[in-house]
């Protein structure tokens, strides 16, 4: 059940308007408002249903022309998202979702389609598309870092009296005049993804800023561990019971190597050692024997031998484990 207490984050048309992690936004800002004890409470509008007027902030991504196209028309009729702005809550559009906010954008074949105009801006299809990242120099007036970014659309934007250039472009195309986006009130157009929010938490909490007030510095995340300790941690000395008193340090134990030590050999394992080097002699010696006696033979006429041993010179007969001779 929505709490009136909580901070409401208004993702709109994830449906249609949701690319390149674009919905990363929305995990950001409530990871950033509940390390600072704020409750949130996340509301996804697809494209069927209406606007709610009660959010605090709203998000809105990028997508392709059909999408872009069919999310202007929607939000034109339901004015939900007019009537949340001038009740003052705080808009975040990007890349697609920043040029409906205009009077006018280009369609799928560069013909001009009626924005909601929420900003004073108009865009149209530019010469080549922009596809790279994105670095520039925010408005000083908003005392926030340097933004970066991934940016990839075709459009260029022109910026009317009633906005401010969000950023001046240091590296990228951005608007294509110079300038990266724009902001009016509490209204901020970008054709930042990355996600923008999770590269540039310091918009996140501009957004924050601009709902709840005054930020606190973020709590440490429970997976980074706990703070670090400072001197004046903890209860004093002098409550310190001689169950809470710290240990001393212990000095790091060293690594020993030792060496292997050598067994000597037993006198039963120098017999047997013995005894497997004669019986190898032996069999050397009985090798050699027939293959002389084999040589000699050999080296007889071959009339001589008889018929069942054909004996050619210089050749040896031999069967597994015997030499054979003429008998």
């Amino acid at each position: 059940m929505p709490s009136d207490s909580a901070l409401r984050i208004v993702w709109i048309y994830p449906d249609l308007l949701s690319t390149y992690g674009d919905q990363g936004n929305v995990l950001v800002l409530e990871q950033r408002a509940q390390r600072r004890g704020i409750e949130t409470e996340t509301i996804h509008v697809r494209s069927a249903d209406p606007v709610p007027e009660t959010g605090d902030i709203y998000l809105i991504g990028g997508g392709e022309d059909r999408p872009q196209i069919l999310a202007a028309g929607r939000l034109r009729k339901d004015g939900g998202l007019h009537r949340a702005v001038a009740r003052g809550a705080s808009l975040l559009a990007v890349c697609a979702g920043y040029q409906i906010m205009g009077s006018t954008f280009g369609g799928e074949e560069g013909q001009p389609v009626d924005g909601i105009g929420l900003l004073d801006i108009s865009s149209a299809r530019g010469p080549a598309r922009a596809v790279g990242e994105l670095v520039a120099e925010v408005d000083a007036a908003l005392n926030i870092p340097t933004l970066t970014g991934f940016e990839n659309h075709m459009g260029v934007t022109r910026l009317g009296p009633g906005v401010k250039p969000l950023s001046k472009t240091i590296v990228g195309t951005g608007n294509g005049d110079g300038f990266e986006g724009c902001y009016a009130g509490h209204v901020v157009g970008t054709y930042l993804h990355g996600p923008a929010l999770a590269r540039n938490p310091g918009l996140a909490d501009l957004l924050l800023s601009w709902r709840v007030g005054d930020l606190a510095p973020p709590r440490r995340h429970p997976l980074r561990g706990p703070p670090p300790r400072t001197p004046h941690h903890g209860p004093p000395a002098a409550t310190l019971t001689q169950q809470d008193t710290p240990s001393p340090a212990r000095a790091p134990r060293r690594l020993q190597l030792r060496r292997p030590r050598l067994r000597r050999p037993r006198p039963r394992d120098l017999r047997l050692c013995r005894l497997r080097l004669c019986r190898l002699r032996l069999c050397r010696l009985r090798l050699r024997r027939p293959r002389r006696a084999a040589e000699g033979l050999c080296s007889h006429s071959l009339a001589s031998l008889p018929s069942p041993y054909p004996f050619r010179p210089g050749s040896r007969l031999r069967e597994p484990g015997r030499w054979l001779f003429p008998g």
